[in-house]
């Protein structure tokens, strides 16, 4: 076979295979805004797998995902890579992919999630989880920015919500600049919102985040934390 040919015969394979690999099994994204931090910083490329939540699995507290936008999360400038080579590298799984959110599962179908009690913990189905493996240093409480103000920062019972099946409540790991779940709950003041509202559906989420991958000095392992393995099942 001459050279061309072969070079041909390669490039169509390699895209193939990009192209299973991206609808299937692994998938790159990056992160679109600081919400993330520490861990997971603006620009970084990460790795998501699929498989995970394939025959009935679902998310489980304490998973960073990407997931698609419920209804207007993303800014306008998120939607991904701007410049045309790279969009199409996106297209088949060859360049990371943007137009969609990263945040870690708090509380998954019928959890009650409170927040905060006297020492500013997030409680999950009445247990307190301690997210000081994970959650922004020095933070104020685990409370997130839609409940915390200048005069006071961390409201005890300032949230709650029971969780319908077949939805996540989402938050970042950088509480004070996070735009997730807690920031498009219902409030008691509105008498017409869907209970769903700020939640996300299960059908939304691409997969789990497995991998930091970029940039390379910074390469990690992303597992799911030990935070909320003594959280009862809900009742």
């Amino acid at each position: 076979m001459p050279v061309w040919q072969e070079s041909i015969l390669l490039l169509a394979v390699a895209l193939g295979l990009a192209i299973v690999l991206k609808a299937l099994f692994i998938q790159a994204f990056y992160i679109p805004s600081p919400s993330m931090e520490p861990g997971l910083v603006q620009d970084d490329r990460i790795l998501v797998q699929k498989v995970s939540y394939w025959g009935g699995g679902t998310p489980e507290r304490g998973d960073v995902i990407v997931f698609e936008d419920p209804g207007n999360w993303l800014a306008a400038d998120s939607t991904g890579p701007n410049n045309p080579a790279a969009r199409v590298l996106a297209k088949v799984g060859l360049y990371p992919t943007g137009g969609h959110l990263v945040k870690r599962v708090i509380g998954v179908g019928g959890d009650t999630v409170t927040c905060c009690d006297d020492e500013g913990r997030l409680s999950v189905n009445g247990k307190p989880v301690n997210e000081s493996q994970y959650v922004m240093p020095n933070a104020t409480c685990a409370a997130p920015l839609s409940i915390q103000s200048e005069d006071q920062p961390c409201t005890a019972k300032a949230l709650k919500v029971t969780i319908p099946e077949g939805y996540l409540l989402v938050m970042g790991d950088n509480r004070s600049n996070s735009e997730d779940s807690t920031a498009r709950l219902c409030t008691t003041k509105e008498t017409e919102c869907p209970p769903t509202r700020g939640l996300v559906p299960v059908d939304n989420v691409v997969g789990k985040v497995f991998a930091l991958v970029w940039p390379i000095k910074r390469f990690d392992h992303i597992t799911r934390p030990d935070a909320f393995k003594d959280v009862p099942d809900a009742k």
